[in-house]
């Protein structure tokens, strides 16, 4: 008895509905994405294995590199009142408009003196390379340096809005010289701050 064979049809898929998919995927990732804000000073952290994330409130980073001192504090509430209450210890007034494009600013490097300047200027400027010249780390005399009381002041700010304690880091660019870390830590430590972070960029294990 003769094979009765079966007509081959071709397969075909309808793909409209995975294309409708993959593009409402692609426009949430683009809408929800924060993108990564310029720093004016870029540094090489060391590597680690250590995993630890970086907490994203109360928290305040000392970064360190070319022998310059960069703060950056979240909230920007925070960067407001600290502002504020540096502008009281230096006798420098700050307008509602100042405050509020300080407050807009994740970090900065610049003496008390320039920091006016400094929030005039539109973000793309402000953080080219080289221009901040960092936050005057030595004291003078019997005068703490100015970062001595923006560390201060950002701890009282923080206390004063959220109520908690303020969180330390360091981010040290690796051929940065250890005296200078040490200088940093030092400064903490006078304040009582003996528990900080140091940033690093996670590598393989060697085992």
């Amino acid at each position: 008895m003769p094979r009765v064979k079966v007509p081959r049809k071709s397969t075909a898929i309808d793909m409209t509905a995975m294309c409708d998919v993959s593009f409402l995927l692609l426009t949430f990732f683009i809408l929800t994405a924060t993108a990564r804000q310029p720093e004016p000073l870029p540094v090489d952290t060391p590597s680690s294995t250590t995993q630890i994330k970086q907490p994203t409130v109360d928290i305040a980073t000392l970064t360190v590199g070319q022998g310059k001192v960069f703060l950056g504090v979240t909230g920007p509430n925070v960067r407001i009142r600290t502002l504020e209450l540096m502008g009281e210890r230096y006798g420098i007034p700050f307008t509602p408009d100042e405050k509020n494009r300080f407050s807009l600013m994740e970090t900065f490097g610049v003496p008390m003196g320039n920091l006016k300047q400094l929030i005039a200027m539109d973000s793309g400027e402000r953080n080219k390379e080289g221009l901040q010249r960092g936050i005057p780390a030595d004291s003078i005399g019997n005068n703490a340096s100015e970062l001595h009381w923006w560390i201060h002041n950002t701890r009282v700010a923080t206390k004063e809005i959220n109520d908690t304690a303020l969180r330390f880091s360091i981010k040290g660019d690796s051929k940065e010289q250890y005296p200078e870390i040490k200088k940093i830590i030092d400064m903490l430590q006078k304040q009582k701050v003996n528990k900080f972070s140091l940033i690093t960029s996670l590598r393989g294990s060697d085992y």
